[in-house]
């Protein structure tokens, strides 16, 4: 029997989707999630946290603090050295934030009074 014009096409295009979708899929699985600081949260002292550990465009900071004495602000690379907020700064006030890693640079302070000063920031590379 004849096939009709456009079979194969379409049969490689269903190939070509599935693909794709198993593609998007993989990226999404290999994403990974950490508990800032650990079972002691986020708290003071952070700059170490990062140390030893890949991280990747994606992967998922979970933030777990008191939120009447702490905050999460993601800010750039002047608020993370000056310990200040620039305008527009997304600031976190859950106890419980989850933040999604960007390729690149990604930096976070406590902006409470003094507490950035005192060793509540981290910077985190992210491939």
């Amino acid at each position: 029997m004849a096939q009709g014009r456009g079979s194969a096409g379409g049969q490689v295009t269903v190939v070509l989707w599935a693909a794709v979708l198993c593609l998007l899929l993989a990226q999404v699985a290999e994403a990974a999630t950490y508990t800032v600081g650990d079972t002691r949260g986020w708290s003071f002292n952070m700059d170490s946290w990062p140390r030893g550990k890949r991280f990747r465009a994606g992967d998922v900071l979970v933030f777990k603090y008191n939120p009447l004495v702490h905050n999460v602000v993601a800010v750039n690379a002047a608020g993370y050295n000056g310990c200040s907020t620039p305008r527009g700064s997304r600031v976190l006030t859950s106890g419980k934030d989850r933040v999604t890693l960007a390729r690149g640079r990604n930096y976070f302070i406590c902006n409470s009074v003094g507490h950035c000063q005192s060793g509540m920031k981290m910077a985190i590379v992210a491939a």
